[in-house]
């Protein structure tokens, strides 16, 4: 049986010197990826920091947590993607999406499922040194082509939350980042939906990776209080997620109605609206018991891996808790 594997997810929201503190320790926790975010006008440049990530880890994965279509021509991403992982020595992953609310603020919306898998293949065929030209959904290529050496199977990870989109990873990604929150009918949900989408495809399931939100408090209501936000998220953007939690209607509509756009950090007063077993479902919001379940709820539906993306005030406290709960949890059969 494969070992599970752990990480953190991060925005880039620190100084540099500060986050450099942050990626060195997090690598002696003995975690295996870092993640940084790449939410446009929100936080730093996640290339930037990703490159400051490899000078101050050795064996850390490192991938973006994630970018989409839209922010940037897929030919920059395909730049920037290979430049980190030469920089990094082969340890970059590119975490991709159709964009999420923070692209409102840029006038966009999120990509298209179709110019998603676009930008996904013509990514791939200039890291193996093809020259393009075509005609995509949201993008044009007229010769196209890298000038330095890219190494050609940088493994790419599509986030998804709807069914389309979990499908469209099972047939064309090396991994799927699930954003479906941490109770076992969402998750054994979505990974049926990966599974289908690599059998109609004819080949493996790719690679699980769980993304959980929040905080590890042994003060239950801090940790709540932290979590929060994130769980405003899910009514906007994840329905289905809700309808699986058992949500009420009406409840959704209200929590639409109060966080129409940013990130999920700007939906508190709408995240209040919210019971805390569905903050509880959806996040880590608890003490290290409460964690413990969350992840092997995770491992049990089927997860390759868990990445705890810290929130609230003591971000790296949380992530010493994960780091610390983790060995309980997901050591093989």
């Amino acid at each position: 049986m494969t070992e599970a594997r752990s990480g953190v997810v991060l925005q880039g929201v620190d100084a540099p010197g500060e986050f450099c503190g942050m990626v060195a320790e997090i690598e002696s926790l003995g975690l295996h990826h870092l993640w940084l975010t790449d939410s446009s006008l929100h936080a730093r440049n996640c290339y930037s920091y990703l490159t400051l990530a490899a000078a101050h880890s050795s064996r850390l994965r490192l991938g973006t947590a994630v970018t989409n279509p839209l922010t940037r021509h897929p030919a920059i991403t395909a730049a920037a993607a290979a430049t980190v992982d030469e920089v990094s020595g082969g340890r970059m992953i590119l975490g991709i999406g159709a964009g999420d609310r923070p692209l409102l603020a840029l006038g966009l919306r999120p990509s298209p499922l179709a110019g998603l898998e676009s930008a996904i293949s013509a990514i791939r065929r200039l890291w193996r040194g093809e020259e393009l030209d075509l005609q995509a959904p949201g993008f044009a290529m007229n010769g196209a082509h890298l000038r330095f050496p890219a190494r050609a199977d940088i493994e790419v990870y599509i986030s998804a939350s709807g069914p389309k989109t979990l499908e469209l990873a099972g047939r064309a990604a090396d991994g799927v980042i699930l954003l479906v929150g941490l109770f076992p009918e969402a998750l054994q949900w979505a990974v049926s939906q990966v599974e289908r989408g690599a059998q109609a495809a004819g080949r493996p399931r790719p690679h699980i990776a769980v993304f959980a939100y929040g905080a590890i408090d042994e003060d239950e209501q801090a940790a709540l209080d932290s979590a929060r936000s994130i769980a405003a998220w899910f009514p906007q953007t994840a329905p289905l997620i809700c309808d699986l939690a058992g949500l009420p209607r009406d409840l959704v509509e209200r929590v639409r109605a109060g966080y129409s756009g940013g990130e999920f950090q700007e939906a508190a007063a709408a995240a209040r609206l919210l019971p805390d077993e569905f903050v509880r479902k959806v996040a880590l919001a608890g003490n290290r018991q409460h964690a413990a379940e969350r992840i092997s709820a995770a491992l049990g539906a089927g997860a390759d891996s868990v990445h705890v993306f810290p929130l609230g005030a003591e971000r790296m406290k949380t992530v010493r808790a994960f780091a610390e709960v983790w060995p309980t949890v997901a050591a093989p059969a």
